[in-house]
């Protein structure tokens, strides 16, 4: 593989603690939990009454016109929206650059949710011709990626990896890969959600996926602790800039960190329980170190997929274990954003390698909330309740996801 870095030079953050990367910070160093009742629409006749919504937010201005605003899904109106907030945090003046050297990745794990269900119940209670025109252009989990290269005219490689919860940590993995490998200088990667329907709550509630307690939302979300009850659905959207070191230098662009690993591995096991031995994601994790060149004593951060679930939180400590030996339980810090944002699937990649890159940039690890009684077999630091001050050089960021499919990320402070 090339030897051309990869450095991340803007990010865009929608979540449910924030509708831009500063507040988003804030929320996660004070340890605020974004989870709440749903507003959307009424859940009484649904097992789970709570998610974690992205409040107050309209993206239809960051499109060109009102017009192609409004005719896109919620989960593409989130990836543009987050996709200019990466453009416009990374400076660069896209009137000066070749357009066809700028791609973007940026995927969806279920993507237009809302959209085919508004179509389904017309096709049934109206009539076929009443359905839209646009249904499928707008449901699919690639438009998102398609939709953000015509606003802004970027012509370089441009397709999403759908992975389910792995599907953002997919997509930055491969395009630096793309930018390792010379067809292209600079991508805008990730993944945005909007699964907080009808159908989601429904789907992952009768697979007793989620969290039941309603009457607590902020306390619902709970890695490693032994009263764990499943996941709370989040929505969102996280999306990188990464570029070629030189292409950024010679615009002058910060640099947040230097994006060094990619890990990618299978279970092979269940198509949503997690292989039991952890064996599946410590692989995808020692192939990430292996492509950083750094040993498992040199990263101090480690930003977990734990997503609140009985089975999935004690696998990964497994991984973790295997991955990186006794270091894992006498050095390493781990923590779960998902306790304060839920787990926003397909989008929880790009929001985690934010919170890990900005854990290098300020030397404080966000903490797992709720974090009151841990499990036994969850025995690692995972800096429970409280945000830690902490020198971080290297972060890695987990994401994993139904089918059985493991992807890391490795960052590293820029030098």
């Amino acid at each position: 593989m090339s030897e051309r870095r990869v450095v991340i030079t803007g990010m865009g953050v929608l979540s449910p603690v924030g509708n831009d990367v500063a507040t988003f910070w804030e929320s996660l160093k004070a340890g605020r939990s974004g989870i709440g009742q749903i507003t959307a629409f009424d859940t009484s006749a649904y097992h789970c009454h709570i998610g974690g919504e992205v409040r107050d937010f309209d993206y239809v201005p960051y499109f060109r016109t009102p017009k192609d605003g409004k005719r896109v899904d919620r989960y593409a109106g989130l990836a543009v929206a987050a996709s200019k907030m990466a453009l416009e945090d990374s400076g660069i003046d896209l009137n000066a650059i070749d357009p066809t050297r700028v791609g973007v990745m940026v995927g969806s794990g279920i993507g237009g949710l809302a959209t085919l269900e508004e179509n389904h119940t017309v096709l049934l209670q109206k009539a076929p011709s009443r359905v839209s025109p646009f249904v499928i252009p707008m449901m699919i989990s690639n438009i998102g990626s398609g939709i953000i290269s015509m606003e802004f005219g970027l012509q370089g490689p441009n397709m999403v990896v759908v992975t389910a919860c792995a599907t953002s940590n997919n997509n930055i993995g491969e395009a630096w890969r793309i930018i390792k490998f010379g067809d292209a200088d600079a991508m805008l990667a990730g993944g945005a959600e909007a699964s907080i329907l009808p159908m989601g709550l429904s789907g992952f509630g009768n697979m007793r996926a989620l969290s039941l307690r309603n009457d607590e939302p902020e306390r619902a979300s709970r890695p490693f602790d032994r009263g764990r009850d499943g996941f709370v659905m989040g929505e969102g959207a996280g999306v990188m800039m990464i570029e070629e070191l030189e292409h950024a230098k010679r615009r002058g662009a910060r640099i947040y960190a230097e994006l060094i690993g990619y890990g990618v591995s299978a279970d092979a096991n269940h198509l949503s329980a997690p292989s039991p031995d952890g064996s599946g994601p410590s692989r995808a994790m020692m192939m990430a170190l292996r492509h950083g060149k750094v040993n498992p004593e040199d990263v101090q951060y480690l930003n977990a997929h734990a997503t609140s679930t009985g089975l999935g939180d004690i696998a990964e400590t497994k991984a973790i274990k295997l991955a990186f030996g006794e270091y894992a339980k006498r050095g390493l810090l781990v923590s779960s954003t998902k306790s304060m944002t839920g787990h926003l699937l397909g989008a929880a990649g790009g929001v985690e390698l934010a919170a890990s890159v900005l854990a290098i940039r300020d030397g404080i690890i966000p903490p797992t909330i709720n974090l009151e009684d841990q499990d036994p077999e969850c025995d690692l630091d995972c800096v429970p309740n409280h945000a830690r001050e902490a020198k971080v050089d290297v972060a890695m960021s987990n994401s994993f996801g139904f089918g059985g499919h493991n992807a890391t990320v490795l960052v590293r402070r820029f030098s």
